[in-house]
């Protein structure tokens, strides 16, 4: 039955995950990676516990949207245009050098020039899910770092979104159309978001707000609306959530929502990572494996570097840059996406589809034990950096 198959997956996830995070925060290694060796481990390209990681997938995404929802939740509509205008040119002017190096790179290993331009645009972006993981929450609700970092991301994503939407040929006569499509659905979805937290969301939470249960049902609601609303108008499900939860975010009750919905986030985070890991395809040519792990280890250090040469010129000091420029240094979940559209749409071979997913899972790898032995995060097992 469906049912029972669910339920072993989702049993052998979470024990798998167990056993395997308590031998990783025995070894002082970060747990994320716990996850992602679960997943190695007993999905395809291990023991086959899992055979078919599409449920899990869908599972996870709902953890990358509530993610998007909290981190909504606590930043100001005003300040957040104001990080917008400043952090543009650097997000658009970074991406296109990362794209560069990653064309140059796929060029090397004498890929056509379909798989080149899809390695680069794959390649652009850093990944939201981790680099927000790993902060620590007072860092990204109420210090520079976190707001700058909130930007960047999220103009990555209106990108990535833009890049899938040229791929797939949902994009009308031209890329401009497209872009003031995206804009338009976008106001459209902002400004009814606002006018229902003002008739609808306040009254009620001020009706019911001593009824925990109806608070915290109310506002994942609140969430599920917009991003399926966001999904019917052609944006992505995060993008629909970070608005409901940036519209509802001047609540009094803003800070409370969030603490209550943390611990289902964490569980549907853990889906996320066990299913990067699950959809790692080992079985490649041995030169292209190799090509792909070493690009993922220098990505890593290369994305830093320019990252903080980036934030030094528009005004950032050298420690905050150097610290923003290691928190946003891997590649992107969207690259997997992007790779995924490209595939189905024949643009790109499986070798290049296989080239980007391992490329992009080990930055993620990379970059986590970076930044988790460096800088303060949820996740250390060092009592000096544990932040949460």
């Amino acid at each position: 039955m469906v049912i029972d198959n669910i339920i072993f997956q989702l049993s052998a996830i979470i024990i798998g995950a167990a056993v395997l995070g308590t031998l990783f925060l025995y070894a002082k290694q970060p747990i994320i990676i716990a996850y992602i060796a679960a997943g190695i481990a007993i999905g395809p390209s291990g023991y086959g516990l899992i055979k078919d990681t599409e449920q899990i997938e869908q599972f996870s995404h709902f953890g990358i949207i509530l993610l998007l929802f909290l981190i909504g939740l606590n930043l100001q509509p005003s300040k957040l245009m104001h990080l917008f205008k400043k952090t543009s040119p650097l997000t658009i002017g970074t991406s296109l050098v990362f794209a560069l190096s990653a064309a140059v790179f796929a060029l090397m290993l004498s890929f056509d020039i379909n798989n080149v331009l899809v390695f680069a645009v794959a390649m652009m972006f850093s990944s939201t899910v981790i680099s927000l993981k790993l902060i620590p929450t007072t860092t990204l609700h109420h210090k520079r770092k976190g707001e700058i970092m909130t930007s960047v991301l999220l103009i990555q994503d209106i990108l990535a979104i833009l890049i899938i939407l040229f791929i797939t040929g949902e994009k009308g006569e031209s890329t401009l159309i497209t872009f003031a499509f995206l804009i338009g659905k976008f106001s459209i979805i902002w400004l009814l978001a606002l006018m229902g937290v003002k008739y609808i969301m306040t009254p009620l939470l001020q009706k019911f707000d001593m009824v925990q249960e109806y608070t915290f049902l109310a506002t994942l609601a609140w969430c599920l609306l917009w991003a399926e609303c966001a999904h019917l108008m052609g944006l992505s499900y995060e993008l629909g959530a970070f608005v409901a939860g940036l519209s509802i975010a001047s609540c009094i009750i803003a800070q409370v929502i969030a603490e209550h919905l943390k611990p289902l986030r964490e569980f549907f985070l853990i889906l996320f990572f066990f299913a990067v890991g699950a959809q790692l395809n080992l079985d490649m040519n041995l030169k292209l494996l190799f090509a792909a792990i070493l690009f993922g280890a220098l990505i890593v250090p290369f994305k830093a570097l320019v990252f903080r040469q980036a934030f030094s010129w528009f005004g950032e000091p050298l420690e905050a840059s150097r610290e923003l420029a290691a928190r946003l240094s891997q590649s992107s979940e969207f690259s997997l996406l992007v790779a995924f559209s490209a595939l189905s749409m024949g643009l790109l071979t499986q070798e290049g589809a296989m080239l980007i997913q391992v490329a992009t899972i080990s930055s993620f790898i990379f970059s986590t034990y970076w930044v988790v032995l460096k800088y303060p995060t949820p996740i250390s097992n060092n009592s000096r950096l544990n932040q949460d």
